[in-house]
């Protein structure tokens, strides 16, 4: 069943010229007031956008503005100066205060904003901008993406959507990359943040890359009530299930990805420590070069468990290894196992589970394959 867009939200999507073709520029707003939620990277490098954004209203945010190619990071009181000038100079075109809007750069680190060039197209905004194309919005903020990525589910009479940005610098340390949700769902301002922050947590805050924390990661939701009141355990689920399939998409999409990694792990003594388990997992080079080779080496996954030195609870008789099924730790791995396992291994989505035999903790975190177009993308990157 289609689903159709969340009502009360526009959006400006353009070219500013960050990027010689093709958008760059968003200011995605709701039309009548709403609230928020938001968390942001804890990066001690993080650019003047979060800065700007932490200090914004983030329970009663109207909107975004996002510029793409640039991340405006490490560029001192000038870069600060910029993006407040961009952030003040769209909310008033829009008629809001300046902290009624996030702000959102994502590009390359160290360079200035080319403002000559970005006032001259700021002075053309007016409004009300167009109703909100998500699937424009998605694909105006992405870098080295390659392709949109956006969601929609329904939760009674409100509809959610979410976009999201990112293929690479992605460790999490709260949310990741961008990502921005937009429903007419009619929800209370902590109902909101509780809701939201236990979505990333089990969602974004669970895809690795390749284990670097980026600067601008940012990750906010505005509910602006237009569809009425909803349930908020079936609000939360429906959050839950479009911020899992953005995430399984930036996995899928990694630089250079073939193949998306989920890593199971149960039986740990928390949630904590599962979580910690499955990234030493999914952040292993060994494994990600593993799987893409398809090569039914599951040592490195008990030597990946084993990096966890500081969890002394940890013992290898207890644990349990298998891959979508099969098990190959403690058991034997006969030909046969080897045989198997490498057939799953050349699927595209790898299912590798692991059980600590501890307690009752568990968590599911999500990456992908390590191949020679991330070194490639990577090397040439600001080229």
């Amino acid at each position: 069943m289609d689903v159709a867009a969340p009502r009360g939200f526009r959006a400006l999507v353009g070219n500013v010229g960050l990027r010689e073709d093709g958008d760059d520029f968003t200011a995605l707003v709701s039309d009548v007031p709403a609230v928020s939620a938001a968390v942001f990277t804890r990066s001690r490098f993080a650019g003047p956008s979060v800065l700007l954004s932490r200090s914004a209203r983030t329970s009663a945010a109207r909107g975004v503005v996002v510029l793409a190619r640039n991340a405006n990071v490490a560029t001192g009181d000038e870069g600060m100066a910029n993006a407040r000038e961009i952030q003040a100079t769209v909310a008033a075109a829009i008629g809001l205060e300046a902290d009624e809007l996030l702000i959102a750069s994502t590009g390359v680190i160290g360079r200035q904003y080319p403002m000559p060039r970005l006032r001259e197209h700021l002075a053309e905004l007016r409004w009300p901008f167009p109703p909100a194309d998500f699937d424009r919005v998605a694909n105006a903020i992405m870098t080295t993406d390659t392709h949109p990525k956006v969601v929609r589910a329904r939760c009674g009479e409100a509809t959610i959507v979410g976009v999201a940005k990112g293929v690479g610098m992605i460790e999490p340390n709260m949310a990741t990359l961008l990502t921005f949700f937009c429903t007419d769902a009619e929800i209370g301002s902590d109902d909101l943040d509780r809701v939201f922050r236990a979505v990333i947590d089990r969602t974004f805050n669970a895809v690795s890359i390749d284990t670097d924390t980026s600067t601008s990661d940012t990750a906010a939701i505005f509910a602006n009530g237009l569809a009425g009141p909803v349930d908020v355990d079936e609000f939360a689920e429906s959050l839950r299930t479009c911020a899992l399939e953005l995430v399984q998409m930036v996995a899928r999409d990694g630089e250079g990805a073939s193949k998306l990694i989920e890593v199971r792990v149960t039986g740990a003594r928390d949630d904590d420590q599962a979580k910690r388990v499955g990234k030493a997992i999914v952040n292993s080079p060994l494994v990600k070069t593993a799987v893409h080779g398809a090569d039914p080496n599951w040592g490195r996954v008990a030597m990946a468990v084993g990096k966890c030195e500081d969890d002394d609870d940890i013992r290898p008789d207890r644990v349990r290894i298998g891959f979508g099924g099969l098990a190959v730790y403690p058991t034997a791995a006969t030909d046969e196992v080897l045989r198997l396992l490498e057939e799953h291994l050349r699927r595209d989505h790898v299912v590798i589970e692991v059980d600590l035999g501890i307690a009752a903790g568990s968590f599911v975190v999500y990456g992908c394959d390590l191949t020679e177009g991330y070194i490639r993308i990577n090397a040439d990157y600001t080229t």
